[in-house]
Formats: structure tokens, sequence, C-alpha cells
């Protein structure tokens, strides 16, 4: 995201990437953050509703925030490379709505991505911009698994510099 937060339309989409979750790194992340069974070894998840063992949602949501930056120390270095400023993302004043719609498997694969849904202008922060976003993850099926609503700062185009 280059642009400023008056260039920045509603339906505005920008794929963050995939990620593909192995059975090993499912296992290290849940035995260091999450360590329910489900989460620890295949023999307990199948006696779980999830039948298999599955990945943390925090670990789907941890995935997300990697490909998030990544994604825009990209579009910041692209934007340097042509000769551009890019705007500044600030903070972000929080999320809600996270919800963990269907269990990620050993092996699936996750793609990610931001939909632009709202903009609001700061009234505290002039200089700046609210961006509302829904923050979305398909599976290797085109299936909806995870999803929360995002709200960051985005920085308001300096006077005088045109569009």
């Amino acid at each position: 995201m280059t642009d400023f937060f008056e260039d920045i339309k509603i339906g505005d989409t920008l794929e963050l990437g995939e990620h593909t979750f192995t059975r090993d790194e499912i296992l290290r992340f849940a035995e260091q953050f999450d360590p329910q069974p489900f989460h620890l070894s295949e023999e307990a998840a199948a006696q779980t509703h999830f039948g298999r063992l599955c990945a943390s949602g925090w670990h789907t949501a941890s995935v997300f925030m990697k490909l998030w930056v990544a994604a825009h120390q990209k579009v910041q270095e692209e934007a340097a490379a042509q000769g551009k400023t890019p705007a500044k993302l600030g903070p972000s004043p929080g999320f809600e709505d996270l919800k963990w719609i269907k269990p990620v498997y050993v092996d699936d694969t996750l793609r990610y991505k931001r939909v632009v849904t709202g903009k609001t202008e700061s009234r505290s922060r002039p200089d700046w911009g609210l961006i509302h976003s829904d923050m979305l993850a398909e599976n290797q099926d085109g299936k909806l698994v995870f999803s929360f609503k995002g709200t960051v700062f985005v920085e308001r185009r300096p006077a005088g510099t045109g569009s």
C-alpha cells in the first residue's frame, strides 16, 4: 500500500501471500504457544471433534502478521526503487470479529489478503486517516478459514503535493 489515505478506495485488495502449514511447524508452534491436545499430537487430535492434527488459530493469525509486514515492506521497496515516497502506515487501534471458521490441517495452504471496507478521517490526528479492512485467509480449496476486521492509520497526502 504505497497509496495515501485519499487514494485508497473501498474494495481495494492486497494479496499478502500464502503459507503451507507443515506438521513440524504446527507441533513447534503448539508446544511453545498453544499446547492443546489437537495441536500437539495426531493421536490426541483423533479423539477430538477435529479428528486430526490441526494448526492453532493463533498460528494462522501469526502467519497473517508475518505476511502483512512482508507485503508492506515489498511495496515500500518497490516505491523507493521507482523514486516514489510511499505513504506511511501508522499503528492499528485494534481489530474485531476474529474468526477461525474452519480448521487448518497439516499441509493446508492458506492464501491471505486484505480487502478495504471503509475509511474514516481522523479528527485527533489530521495528518492521518483510518482504513478499515477485512483480513481473510482461504485454504487451497477456496474455503474461507480465517477472518477479522482490522483498522490501521494511513498517512494523508501532505498539503500541496497533488495526487
